[in-house]
C-alpha cells in the first residue's frame, strides 16, 4: 500500500512540474541577477546602499507581471525610489519578495531593469549578501525555480577601516617563532608539566595492562593508538617489558597523572574520565604521521600531574538553522575529546529547524524539518538562509531519527561528553509553532478536537504585532496555554526515553529563553484572560516568569535541573521610564544554571555574567565578546560570517580571562578600541561569584553553515583557545598588574600558542578523524626599505609567493626573507597537505 501510495504521489509531482513548466511564460534560465554594494554610510548614516540588477538574456521580453523573486537578506531592506517599477516587500524572517510593481514594463530582451534599496548598518562581506534566490509565478503559487545566474559584486571597497596586510603583519609582528623541540607536548595546556631527558619508543609490540575497572578506556586506547602505529590495536594484557599501565588512583574526579619513561607509561587516574584524559594527553605527545605508515614513535619521558580549571567545558553546535549530518556531528565529538571538552550543548530547535526525530509528534520533523518555497508552512518551513525552493534539499533540511540521536549519545558518552539537549521556548520557537499547528490542522479534520489542542503552542486569536531579532513575526509560544506544557512534558519525556536506552547521562535540558521581542501576547486572549486570573501576573511581561516556573517545575519533577539562556534568569520591568531587564532574585537559588551571553561591548550589559553570578546563578561563560566561534574572523570583505557581535580570530578567546573579562577587552562590537575606563561601574566577580562560574562555552551559530567546509573554517582553529582557556589554568599573564610587564608576559605567552598551534594542532587536525579543513591564516605584509617582508600568525605553516602575476602554488617559491622583486607580489599561505589560505597582493614600486 506504501508503495501504491508513494508511486501516485512521485506520478502526481511529476504532472504537476509538468505543468507547471509548460503555464511558465519566461525561462527563468534566461535571468542574470546581481546584486551589488553601492556604498556604506548613506547619506553619512550606518545604513548601506545597495542594488539588484535584472538582466534579460533570453529572446522574449521578461512579462511586467505574474511573477515575483525570492530571496533572504540578513538585513532589513527600505526601498528608495525606483523608477523601474521594481518593489521589494519583507515576508517573514530573512524572506523578502522582489516583484514589478503596477505600471513596471516589461524587461526586453538584453535588456535590463534595477532596483535601489537602503538597509540598516553596514554590509561588510558576502555573508550579508541576499542568497538564495529564486522565481514563483502567479499561476503556479506552489512552485518556485532557483535563479541560478545570480552573483554579488565585489565588496572590495566596502567600507574604511578593513584589515590589511600591513595591519596582518603588525598583529603577527610580536609572535616568536619558537623551535618545535622548545614546545610543550602536551595541550591543552597541563596544571604541572615536566620533560625529565628521556626518550620511551612506542611502537605495535607494546602491551596495554589495566586496572580491572578502565577495561573500557583500555579499549578506546589500543584502537587510537594502534591507528597511529601499524593501524593495529595495541594489545591488551601481559605482554613484553615494556607497557603502558592504567592505574586506579586516589584523585579527584577528572584529574589524572601521566609518567612517561624510557621503561614505560604509567596512567593513574580515580575515575574513567581521568584515565580518559590521560590518555588524550598521551595522544597528544604522539603526532600523527603524514606521509607512509610509522610503526613507532619516539616520545618524551615526562611526568605530568593535571586536571581541569573548570568542570564544564563545553561546544555548542546549532544545527537547527542549518543541519549537519550524523557524521559530523560524531566527527565533532572526535574533536571535543581530543581537546578534553565534556559538554555538547545540542542546539536542535529554532525558528528554523527542529532536528531530532520525537516519534509521538511526527510534525515536528515531517514540516520542521524541511524547508522549501511555501507562504503558508503548513507543509514545510519556509527557505530561509538561502536554503532554495525545492522541498527538503540543502543545509536546510535534515534530523536526526531517534536511532540516530541514540548513536550520537552512546558516542558522546563514550568519550566523557555530555549532550545537553535544548528545546528553544518560548522564542524562536517558530518550527515546533509550525509543526504543531499542522498537527492540529490534521486532527481536526478527522474531528479530534481534544486531540488536537493537546500540544498546541499558538493562540489562534493573538492579533500581537511584534518583530524578532531575525525578523520573525510568529516565532513565540503562547506560555498561556495550559498545552505549551503538555508540549514541553512530552519532548522531555521521549528525550529522557532516549537517554535511558543509549545509558548516557542526563542532568539538564535547556529550555532557550533568548530574544523573546517586545509587544508579544500583548493582544493575544488567553493571555490577557490568564492575566486575570493569576494573582502573581500583574502585568503581560511576568508572563515571562510565569513561564520559567512551571517548566522549572516540570524538569525538576522529572530529576533533572533546568539549563537557559540568561534572560531565563531575568525580569522585564521598567527602570527610569525605559523597558529593561534586570536579574530576577527570586530564582536564583534555585539550582539554575544560565549560558550568559550577551557582554556585547558597548550595549550596557558587559557586566551580566557577573551579576548573574553574584546573585547566586550557575553561569556558563558563553560571552560574545571572546566566544561566538561563527562571527568572521576580522573585518574584511574576504572574511565570511555575521560581525553583530565583533570580530574573533583565535587570539580573542585565547586572552579571554574568564573571572575579569574587562582586563583585556580591546575593542567595542563594531572593532573600535575600547579604553579601560569604559568599564568602570561594572560589576565585578565576587569570591561568591566565582563559585558559580560553571565553566566556559564556545558557540558555533548555524545561519552561515551551509557546509562541513564552512563549519571547520569558521570552528577551527578558533575552538582550540576555547579548550584551552577551559582546561588551563589561569595564565600567569592575566594577574600582572603592570601594563608593560603584562604585555611581555603576555607576547610570550600567545608565542607559545600560536607556535603549539602551527607545528603541533594543524598537523593533527589534518589527520584526526579524516582531516578538517581550518581556516588557514593569510600573510601579513609590508614594504619595508623597497622590499616586500611578511610574517604568518601560526608559525610552522609555509608562505610561498609568485612575482609574475600568477597564483601562488605549491612549487612557487618559499618566502625566506625579505622579497626585493618590484612589481606585484602575490603571497599565500599552506599547510603540510598543500591545502592554502587566501592570496593576498603588495605592490612593490
Amino acid at each position: 500500500m506504501r508503495t501504491m501510495f508513494f508511486s501516485s504521489l512521485v506520478l502526481t509531482s511529476f504532472f504537476n512540474v509538468a505543468t507547471a513548466q509548460k503555464m511558465k511564460r519566461f525561462d527563468e534560465k534566461n535571468l542574470q541577477v546581481s546584486w551589488r554594494l553601492i556604498a556604506n554610510h548613506y547619506n553619512q548614516s550606518i545604513d548601506a546602499y545597495c542594488a539588484f540588477t535584472i538582466l534579460n538574456k533570453g529572446k522574449a521580453p521578461l512579462p511586467s507581471g505574474g511573477w515575483a523573486i525570492y530571496f533572504s537578506s540578513n538585513s532589513d531592506i527600505a526601498t528608495t525610489t525606483a523608477p523601474s517599477g521594481l518593489e521589494v516587500t519583507h515576508i517573514n524572517g530573512d524572506i523578502f519578495k522582489l516583484y514589478p510593481a503596477a505600471g513596471f514594463k516589461p524587461i526586453a530582451a538584453k535588456d535590463s531593469a534595477r532596483i535601489e534599496y537602503v538597509s540598516p548598518g553596514l554590509l561588510l562581506n558576502r555573508s550579508l549578501a541576499p542568497s538564495g534566490l529564486y522565481i514563483v509565478w502567479d499561476n503556479d503559487p506552489a512552485n518556485g525555480f532557483p535563479i541560478a545566474n545570480y552573483t554579488v559584486g565585489s565588496l572590495q571597497n566596502a567600507t574604511t577601516g578593513l584589515v590589511t596586510p600591513a595591519t596582518i603583519y603588525q598583529r603577527n609582528s610580536a609572535t616568536k617563532d619558537i623551535p618545535a623541540t622548545q614546545l610543550p607536548k602536551i595541550f591543552p595546556t597541563p596544571a604541572s608539566y615536566k620533560e625529565t631527558g628521556g626518550a620511551f619508543l612506542l611502537s605495535a609490540d607494546i602491551s596495554i595492562q589495566t586496572d580491572a575497572a578502565f577495561q573500557k578506556e583500555a579499549g578506546y586506547l589500543s584502537q587510537v593508538l594502534g591507528s597511529a602505529i601499524g593501524k593495529k590495536p595495541l594489545t591488551i594484557g601481559n605482554g613484553g617489558a615494556k607497557a603502558i599501565a592504567l592505574q586506579k588512583a586516589d584523585m579527584p574526579q577528572e584529574a589524572y597523572k601521566l609518567s612517561v619513561s624510557s621503561n614505560g607509561i604509567v596512567i593513574s587516574a580515580g575515575s574513567g574520565a581521568g584515565i580518559f584524559y590521560g590518555i588524550q594527553s598521551l595522544r597528544s605527545m604522539v603526532l600523527p604521521a603524514t606521509g607512509a605508515t610509522q610503526t613507532s614513535v619516539s616520545i618524551p619521558t615526562v611526568e605530568v600531574q593535571d586536571a581541569p580549571r573548570f568542570g564544564l567545558r563545553s561546544l555548542m553546535l546549532d544545527v537547527a538553522r542549518n543541519f549537519q549530518p550524523k557524521e559530523q556531528i560524531l566527527k565533532a565529538l572526535d574533536l571535543m575529546a581530543q581537546y578534553k571538552m565534556n559538554v555538547l550543548h545540542f542546539h536542535f530547535s529554532d525558528d528554523e529547524g527542529w532536528r531530532i526525530e520525537i516519534p509521538s509528534l511526527p510534525e515536528l520533523t515531517a514540516i520542521g524539518a524541511r524547508r522549501g518555497h511555501t507562504l503558508d508552512s503548513k507543509t514545510m518551513l519556509p527557505a530561509c538562509y538561502g536554503t532554495g525552493p525545492v522541498a527538503g534539499k540543502g543545509a536546510g533540511s535534515g534530523f536526526y531519527t531517534k536511532n540516530d540521536f541514540i548513536e550520537i549519545l552512546q558516542y558522546a558518552k563514550d568519550r566523557y561528553i555530555e549532550v545537553i539537549p535544548e528545546i528553544e521556548s518560548p522564542g524562536h520557537g517558530r518550527a515546533a509553532i509550525k509543526a504543531m499547528e499542522a498537527r492540529y490542522d490534521r486532527l481536526m479534520k478527522s474531528g479530534d478536537k481534544t486531540e488536537a489542542e493537546r500540544y498546541l503552542l499558538s493562540d489562534s486569536n493573538d492579533q500581537s504585532v511584534y518583530s524578532s531579532a531575525q525578523m520573525w513575526k510568529d516565532n513565540v509560544m503562547c506560555v498561556a496555554l495550559p498545552s505549551v506544557y503538555t508540549f514541553m512534558g512530552k519532548v522531555t519525556e521521549e528525550l529522557i526515553a532516549m537517554y535511558k536506552e543509549a545509558g548516557a547521562p542526563l542532568s539538564t535540558i535547556h529550555m532557550g529563553g533568548d530574544e523573546v521581542p517586545a509587544h508579544v501576547w500583548e493582544k493575544s486572549p488567553v493571555s490577557l484572560q490568564l492575566l486575570k486570573t493569576e494573582p502573581e501576573l500583574k502585568e503581560i511581561n511576568d508572563l515571562w516568569y510565569y513561564y520559567y516556573t512551571k517548566v522549572n517545575k516540570m524538569l525538576q519533577s522529572k530529576g533533572l535541573f533546568m539549563s537557559g539562556w540568561e534572560e531565563a534568569g531575568m525580569r522585564k520591568t521598567t527602570l527610569d521610564g525605559a523597558k529593561t531587564l534586570i536579574v530576577n532574585p527570586r530564582m536564583a537559588n534555585d539550582n539554575i544554571r544560565l549560558h550568559v551571553w550577551n557582554n556585547m561591548v558597548g550595549w550596557g550589559n558587559e557586566d551580566l555574567p557577573y551579576r548573574l553570578a553574584n546573585a547566586g546563578y550557575k553561569v556558563v561563560l558563553s560571552c560574545v565578546s571572546n566566544n561566538y566561534l561563527d562571527l568572521s574572523y576580522f573585518k574584511s570583505s574576504d572574511e565570511p560570517g555575521y560581525y553583530w557581535g565583533g570580530f574573533q580570530d583565535i587570539d580573542k578567546p585565547f586572552y579571554f580571562i574568564p573571572y575579569d573579562v574587562y582586563r583585556t577587552t580591546k575593542e567595542d562590537a563594531a572593532g573600535n578600541p575600547v579604553d579601560p575606563s569604559y568599564f568602570k561601574g561594572k560589576d565585578r566577580l565576587t569570591d561568591f561569584g566565582k563559585s558559580n562560574i560553571a565553566g566556559v562555552q564556545g558557540l558555533l551559530w548555524g545561519e552561515n553553515i551551509r557546509s562541513t567546509d564552512a563549519r571547520d573554517y569558521m570552528l577551527l582553529p578558533k575552538v582550540l583557545a576555547v579548550a584551552e582557556r577551559a582546561w588551563a589554568s589561569d595564565p600567569a599573564w592575566a594577574v600582572i598588574q603592570d601594563k608593560a610587564a603584562f604585555q611581555q608576559a603576555y607576547n610570550e605567552a600567545w608565542s607559545v600558542f600560536a607556535n603549539v598551534i602551527g607545528k603541533r594542532e594543524l598537523p593533527r587536525l589534518d589527520e584526526l578523524a579524516g582531516g578538517f579543513k581550518y581556516r588557514i591564516p593569510t600573510v601579513g605584509a609590508v614594504v619595508e626599505n623597497g622590499k616586500v617582508v611578511a610574517n604568518i600568525q601560526l608559525p610552522g605553516l609555509t608562505i610561498r609567493y609568485t612575482t609574475d602575476g600568477t597564483e601562488p602554488t605549491l612549487n612557487s617559491k618559499i618566502y625566506e626573507g625579505p622579497v626585493a622583486d618590484k612589481g606585484t607580489i602575490r603571497l599565500k599561505v599552506f599547510n603540510n597537505k598543500g591545502r592554502s589560505g587566501r592570496t593576498i597582493i603588495v605592490e612593490n614600486r
